[in-house]
This record gives C-alpha cells, structure tokens and sequence, in this order.
C-alpha cells in the first residue's frame, strides 16, 4: 500500500475500541471521526492492518452501490474487523458480489416484497395481541424484551421462514450464540453448523414446494437449479439471524420513548405519523457497535480528494451517514415530521437488508399495540439501571424492566 495519496499524506490510523454503550448514545470515537474528515482510517479490535472508514451520507451510498468495491475479496485477506472469530463462509451471501449475488437473492425476493410481507401480518398482529394480552395479565412489573420484544421478532420471521413453532426456541439460542462475541469462536461456530444443519434438513425437503415462505423458495430454487443447496443454507442462515435484529432496534426504540415520554405521546395522539415517526427513530438509534462488513477496492479510486488504493478495505458508517448534518438538519434532533428522510438504517446497494420491510411492519404493530393498550407504561428503574447487551455485534437492551 502506498504511503501517498493525491492531496499528501495519509490520515493517521485511529484505533476504534469495541465499546459497550448503553442507551442511545452515540459512539464517542465515531464522533471524533466524523469530525476529523468524511474519510479516515481505523483499526479495530481484531484482525490486521487498517482500513479507510466513509462518514458521509453520499459517499457512504456511494461505496454501499458501486462495483469498483467488493466483498468477495475480503475472503482473500485478513482486515482489521470488530469481531473476534470472524470466520466467513466462502458463497454466503453477504460475501457475494453480483451477479452471483443478485442471483441469490432473487430467490428470495417474493417473499420479502410489499405482497410477502403482508401475508404474515394478519397472524403477527394476532401473536402480539396474545403476548400482550398474557403481559397484562401477569401484570407489573415486566421484562418488556422477555415478555415481547424478543418473542415477537422470533415468532414473525420463523413465519416467514418456515420454521415450525417447536422451533423457535432453539433458532433463538443459535442465534444469541452466533451474535455474542464473549463466548469465543468455536462455540458461535458449533452454534452456526447446527443451524446450517437445521436448514439443509428443512430447504432439502421442499424441492417441489409452491409455498410462499423462504424455506419453501429456497427448496424450490435448489430444486430447479437456479442455487446449490450449500448457498441456500447459507442465505436462510443469514435471513433467520437478521430476523431478530427487531429486538434491538425495538428494545432501543422503547428505551428511547419511555425516557423521552414527549416523544410516546405524541405517538399515541398522533397515530396517522407513526409510520413517518419509526422511520426518524430507526435514522437516530444506533443500531450497532462500530461498522459491519467491509468491502475491498477493486482498483484506485479517489473519494473526495483521497486516493484509495486497489485491495484497500473500506468501510462505510451508516450510523454516520444517519446524522449527516448535510442531509439531516439538526441530526441530533428527533423530528417526526423530517421529510424527506433518506435513511440508510437498512444499508444500501445491492447488500441492502432484505428484511426492512418487515422490520418496519414489526415495528409499527409494537407500537400500535404497547402504546394503544398500555398507556401507562414506563420504565420501572432509572434510565441508568437498565442493562445493555455487552460483548455483542448489535447494540440494545438486554432486559427492559417496565411497568404500567
């Protein structure tokens, strides 16, 4: 790697610590980055070397959609990376450029379009009112996260999946296994076999069927041989553990209402702005810790004066991107009514999460059906007392205690 670029020298590398935050704050060093250019460079926790980390919202969407950056290259060489036994397999999905990629995912795409996603909604509203109906009759105080916020994610996307109810349990373990980075890598690896071989059983006995769920997708596509049964594997295993993201995002979501209790009520006047509300909330709260997957340059080139060199890894910030001041005025402001709000919480380009459309349903129905039926509720400890997941990938609430 060159020690030049077009302008001069290089930024210096900021190493970036895996920190454990709680609440909604936003990430101290990511602050600072920002601060010191829309492009800098960073180490993480694990893995070697550095890699170039884009803040801002256009040159975030920029490198997400452009095909002189990659993943497959990542699987070629060892990149500075948060987790610390991050083993990718070789054709999953989030490592795929396209056309291998577009191909993969077209195999699933009927069931995450408009059409997909409301076929589950009647039977999701009906497994919320159920586990509220149970929260108000054991009454307070309540786990929120145990009694819903966990449960429900679980309940929809084994629905869209295919996954039987008997089920769920387990998918929820393997998941927690594979996320948590403070049980070490050959337990996350045990644990993501076992699921793999959960869904090669599963996938393996729907060759011929014409059912709308992904499982059934996926055994159809293997069957035609539009996609080899190890890619399917692969892309449930990566669905069915994106799934219960809504977890976190709901848990911070809640946090979030219960301690600004202006915000909740405006929600529960209003009910016609909930859905332009979920979107600014899922713009302000930070989803992760540090960034996800990076990506590699395919050749040199040059991003706001910087030259970014062939085989570079790079990595985009859409927690970054979220709070552009350019795009975003006062982005540290929540504003219900900001429009046009062009968010990037779901990702963007060809990797962009299949799954935000049915997030974003989950999370109207949360708020719909715990604002609606419980307008009391509150947290029942101090702000500062609720306990936030630590050692994990995915930022939230490990338990919200509330009452009503």
């Amino acid at each position: 790697m060159t020690e030049k670029t077009i302008t001069g020298p290089l930024p210096p590398v900021r190493h970036w610590p895996a920190l454990d935050l709680k609440g909604v704050d936003f990430d101290p060093v990511l602050t600072e980055l920002m601060r010191e250019g829309p492009i800098t460079r960073i180490q993480l926790p694990n893995g070697e070397g550095w890699a170039w980390l884009v803040t801002r919202h256009d040159d975030v969407r920029m490198v997400a959609n452009d095909p002189r950056f990659g993943r497959e290259a990542v699987l070629d060489q060892s990149v500075t990376r948060l987790a610390p036994h991050f083993i990718p397999a070789r054709g999953a999905v989030g490592f795929l450029d396209p056309p291998d990629h577009t191909r993969l995912r077209r195999s699933v795409a009927a069931a995450f379009t408009a059409r997909g996603v409301e076929r589950v909604r009647e039977k999701a509203r009906r497994t919320l009112d159920e586990m509220v109906d149970e929260l108000l009759r054991v009454g307070p105080p309540a786990d929120l996260t145990e009694a819903v916020l966990s449960p429900f994610p679980i309940a929809v996307i084994c629905e869209l999946m295919g996954v039987p109810a008997r089920d769920r349990r387990g998918m929820h373990t393997w998941t927690q296994l594979i996320l948590s980075s403070s049980h070490g890598a050959e337990v996350s690896e045990k644990a993501k076999d076992e699921m793999g071989a959960y869904f090669r059983k599963l996938i393996g006995a729907r060759s011929g069927s014409r059912d709308e769920d992904v499982t059934s997708l996926l055994g159809a596509a293997v069957g035609r041989d539009e996609i080899d049964l190890e890619e399917a594997v692969g892309l449930a295993v990566l669905l069915q553990i994106g799934g219960e993201a809504v977890t976190n995002n709901s848990g911070q979501m809640f946090y979030l209402l219960m301690t600004r209790p202006a915000l909740a009520d405006r929600l529960r006047s209003d009910p016609e702005i909930r859905p332009q509300a979920i979107d600014e909330l899922l713009r302000y709260i930070p989803h992760r810790n540090t960034v996800g997957l990076s990506r590699i340059a395919r050749r040199d080139v040059e991003i706001r004066g910087v030259l970014i060199r062939a085989g570079d890894p790079v990595y985009v910030s859409y927690l970054a991107a979220n709070r552009d001041p350019e795009v975003f005025p006062d982005p540290e402001h929540i504003d219900f009514e900001r429009s046009p709000n062009p968010h990037v919480a779901f990702g963007f380009g060809p990797h962009y999460c299949p799954g935000g459309m049915l997030a974003r349903l989950e999370s109207e129905l949360l708020v719909d059906a715990l604002l609606g039926r419980m307008p009391g509720l509150r947290l029942a400890v101090p702000p500062s007392q609720v306990p936030f997941r630590k050692g994990a990938l995915i930022r939230g609430p490990e338990a919200l205690p509330v009452t009503w």
